[in-house]
């Protein structure tokens, strides 16, 4: 968001970072001191995290564990950091706002691009994708009162959950992953909790073998951790990213109910270290690409249940990160099984799929609003399903277009009726 455009430098400091690499004057000082060399005024900051650690080195790199100053206006920060893996929320002080956006952004040299080959496939997709009334049929199958139980588990509103908080940090977040996992489990799936870095909660890999001889892939995917008020120990994230992950698990039961065998291979994917900067789809994207997978598509789900009061139900697509032709493709499903969306773009980014984007995957975005947004809850320990403006009926119509372009991606079958 904050490098929608080339950067413009208008402070002398930030220019010569660019040109030498660090500042001496903010090299090896705590971020609240470096943030007040520059003026305390700001109320957001944008932080960019740089971690292509396999290239060449260049003076634009800095040492571990310091900082750059790239861009700074009365209102806001642009860093850069290198070797950074603390939590920023407890690090900025508590009037800031931290967002991590790829390196890539701004220097789009960077960016692996998507093969022709899976743009053709994707626009192969677009051209032959025509209403079904199978597919009508088991998209309505899920369910909203089952979304609504799954969404105050994760919350901690139900009386039964455990879980105060999904911080990628924070112990009941492994409480909320061996959940999450039994749930997928019970529908088919072989799930496996997968560490990624030392301290964060694991990544939770579900995998629906395909019933053809392909390593062909559909991937779909929300975050599981969340995050809450500054200094505040209750992280329910029931629309970032409750909402989100609940639309999965939507889609996996009704998966299960239907014993729906799909013909490529489907990952339903559960990621954490969201919050901290995509670290563990950044983990999990760098596998696949190693393994050369086969990733016909990827959708990432983040913030599903929110609208202004008074607003329509919407679908919003990124505006930029992302692959053009699967949000497209994700637009014709929605007019075909979940008309009642308003669907258009959003400028809200910086979700799990631009990792997989980055590493030459084609991916795209699934969010809650056609602009900006809008939820005052975002990032805050209010962030509950019981409140104004959270709408189940929004998400499961969102998760009805998640189903419908799985089933239409991937190729399924039924059982033979008896």
């Amino acid at each position: 968001m904050a490098v929608e455009e080339d950067l413009k430098i208008p402070h002398e400091e930030a220019r010569r970072t660019i040109e030498l690499g660090i500042d001496g004057m903010i090299k090896d000082i705590q971020l609240e001191r470096t943030l007040g060399l520059y003026g305390q005024s700001g109320q957001q900051t944008v932080m960019s995290e740089r971690e292509y650690e396999d290239r060449a080195p260049t003076l634009e790199e800095f040492p571990p564990m310091t900082f750059g100053l790239l861009y700074a206006t009365e209102t806001s920060y642009l860093f850069a950091l290198r070797g950074f893996s603390a939590p920023l929320d407890h690090i900025l002080p508590p009037s800031y706002k931290s967002y991590a956006l790829s390196y890539a952004l701004s220097h789009s040299n960077q960016l692996i691009p998507v093969p022709d080959e899976s743009l053709a496939r994707v626009r192969a997709l677009l051209s032959s994708v025509k209403y079904d009334t199978t597919v009508a049929r088991l998209v309505e199958d899920i369910s909203l009162p089952q979304m609504q139980e799954d969404v105050r588990y994760l919350t901690g509103e139900r009386e039964d959950s455990p879980i105060v908080s999904r911080h990628s940090f924070h112990p009941d977040t492994l409480k909320a992953a061996a959940w999450i996992k039994e749930q997928v489990e019970s529908t088919g799936a072989k799930c496996e909790l997968r560490k990624f870095l030392t301290g964060f909660a694991p990544n939770i890999i579900c995998q629906y073998d395909g019933s053809e001889d392909t390593t062909a892939l559909v991937l779909f995917s929300a975050h599981y951790d969340s995050r809450g008020s500054f200094g505040k120990t209750r992280a329910p994230g029931g629309d970032d990213d409750g909402s989100g992950t609940t639309a999965i698990l939507s889609v996996a039961r009704a998966i299960g109910r239907n014993n729906i065998k799909f013909r490529s291979n489907v990952q339903l994917v559960l990621f954490a270290g969201e919050e901290q900067g995509l670290y563990g789809s950044r983990a999990y994207s760098r596998e696949m690409k190693y393994a050369d997978a086969n990733i016909t598509l990827m959708v990432q789900a983040d913030m599903l249940a929110y609208h202004v009061p008074g607003e329509a139900p919407q679908l919003g697509l990124p505006e930029r990160i992302g692959t053009p032709e699967v949000a497209q493709l994700i637009a014709n499903m929605s007019s075909l099984y979940s008309p009642e969306l308003e669907v258009g773009f959003s400028p809200a980014c910086c979700s799990d799929h631009q990792s997989f984007w980055e590493n030459g995957f084609a991916a795209s975005q699934l969010f809650e609003r056609a602009g900006p947004i809008a939820d005052p809850m975002y990032h805050n320990s209010g962030d509950l399903s019981e409140r104004e403006g959270y709408d189940l009926h929004q998400l499961r119509s969102i998760a009805k277009v998640q189903l419908s372009t799985l089933l239409h991606a991937a190729g399924f079958d039924l059982p033979e009726e008896k």
